[in-house]
C-alpha cells in the first residue's frame, strides 16, 4: 500500500523491491495531479489498483462521467480503480465490471478526517488475508474498507478506531448486506 505520498517516493519505493507484491495499492491526491503530474503518471504505471475521490477521478481524467474516467486512468496502468465517494460509498472498476457499494448511512458523522485512509486500510487489510486476488475478493475488500471508514467517523482520530472488535466489524459488514440485498 503506497499511501498518499509524493509520487516520486512512491516510485523509489517501487523500484526498492526484490520481488513484486502480489498486489500493489497506490493512493494519491489532487495536490500531486497539480504539481507532479508527470511523477504520478510514470508511478500509475507500475501499480495494480489505484485509490481516489470522485473529483480526483474527474481531474486525473479529464472526464466529468466516472464511467469514461474509469476507462481513461485504467489505460494509464491500473488494472483496477476505486473511486470513493464519501458519504455515497464507493466504486470499484475493472475489466468489464463495476461494482458500487453504498455508504453506511450514519445518524451523526464527528469527523471525516482520516475515513479514506480508513477505507485503504480495510481494503488492504481484508486483501492481505486472501490467496489470490480476484474482482470478487476486491467487491468484498471494498465494503471491509467501507465497514472501517464507517467507524473511523464516528469519533476523532483514531479513537473509535480503537474501541471497536472484531464482532463489531463483522456485525457492521452484515449491515452492509441488508442493506444492498434485495429480491426481484
Amino acid at each position: 500500500m503506497l499511501g498518499n505520498l509524493v509520487p516520486s517516493v512512491q516510485q523509489k519505493v517501487l523500484d526498492q523491491m526484490k520481488k513484486r507484491p502480489k498486489l500493489i495499492v497506490l493512493d494519491t491526491m489532487n495536490f500531486w495531479m497539480d504539481n507532479c503530474w508527470d511523477d504520478l503518471i510514470e508511478a500509475l504505471k507500475n501499480v495494480d489498483v489505484l485509490t481516489i475521490n470522485d473529483e480526483e477521478a474527474q481531474q486525473l481524467s479529464g472526464e466529468h462521467s466516472l464511467v469514461n474516467a474509469a476507462k481513461k486512468i485504467r489505460k494509464m496502468g491500473p488494472k483496477y480503480l476505486i473511486i470513493k465517494k464519501g458519504e455515497h460509498g464507493a466504486m470499484l472498476f475493472g475489466d468489464d465490471q463495476i461494482f458500487s457499494a453504498p455508504a453506511l448511512p450514519l445518524e451523526k458523522v464527528f469527523d471525516p478526517t482520516g475515513a479514506g485512509d480508513s477505507f485503504a486500510g480495510g481494503f488492504v487489510g481484508y486483501l492481505s488475508n486472501e490467496k489470490e486476488i480476484s474482482f470478487e475478493k476486491m467487491k468484498t475488500a471494498v465494503i471491509y474498507g467501507s465497514v472501517m471508514a464507517s467507524f473511523c467517523v464516528e469519533k476523532f482520530g483514531t479513537e473509535r478506531l480503537a474501541e471497536i472488535t472484531s464482532k463489531d466489524v463483522l456485525e457492521r459488514a452484515q449491515k452492509f448486506v441488508e442493506l444492498s440485498s434485495f429480491d426481484i
